[in-house]
């Protein structure tokens, strides 16, 4: 039994301790996911909380046989679905949330570029907003996929779906996030052609 397990057995056994350490060693992976699903800090902060709530009241339930951060990441993805599904008709916007950076910056510590941050912030806000258009599980898919380096049994595991199924949407989110981001990308350029100045 590793360490992880240890904590696990002895959290089930009613040790706020040991599920302090499964916290502080999931907090981030579980805050990114809900980050990614959800686009907004707050929103993702409250997520990650009722996570580690549900995870906390369902332990018993937890089966030491399959990885802890498949069953934990599982409750999140299947939460910020419900809380996508509810507000589904109302989308968000980035702006708000981003005027500090730190959620989106990538400090670059040998050469500072504030141009070539402003072009990453712009990136990311772009990848959140298109995101954002995907289906509930689709989108859970790819955030579970490629930010969490989930498999896709782990990611079939964690949706209920089976894992030919996962392939489909994969690819199906691949996809028509390439073509958006294509648009998205010759229309951010022609914006900008339209405000350059003549001089340049």
């Amino acid at each position: 039994m590793n360490e992880e397990q240890t904590w696990v057995a002895q959290a089930q056994r009613g040790d706020d301790f040991a599920f302090t350490q499964l916290v502080e060693t999931y907090q981030k992976p579980v805050y990114n996911l809900c980050y990614r699903m959800l686009g907004e800090p707050e929103s993702a902060e409250d997520a990650a909380q009722e996570t580690f709530l549900r995870a906390f009241q369902h332990l018993d339930r937890y089966d030491l046989k399959r990885p802890f951060a498949t069953w934990l990441l599982s409750i999140a993805a299947h939460y910020c679905i419900d809380r996508l599904r509810r507000r589904k008709f109302s989308m968000f916007s980035m702006d708000e949330e981003d005027d500090e950076g730190n959620a989106f910056e990538l400090p670059d510590a040998s050469a500072p570029n504030p141009e070539r941050e402003s072009a990453r912030r712009e990136d990311h806000e772009r990848l959140h907003n298109l995101l954002s258009t995907l289906d509930e599980t689709d989108r859970a898919a790819i955030v579970m996929r490629y930010w969490n380096d989930a498999s896709e049994i782990e990611i079939a595991e964690s949706l209920g779906l089976t894992v030919s199924a996962v392939k489909s949407r994969l690819h199906r989110a691949r996809l028509a996030l390439g073509k958006k981001w294509e648009n998205a990308s010759a229309q951010s350029s022609a914006k900008r052609r339209a405000y350059e100045s003549p001089a340049f």
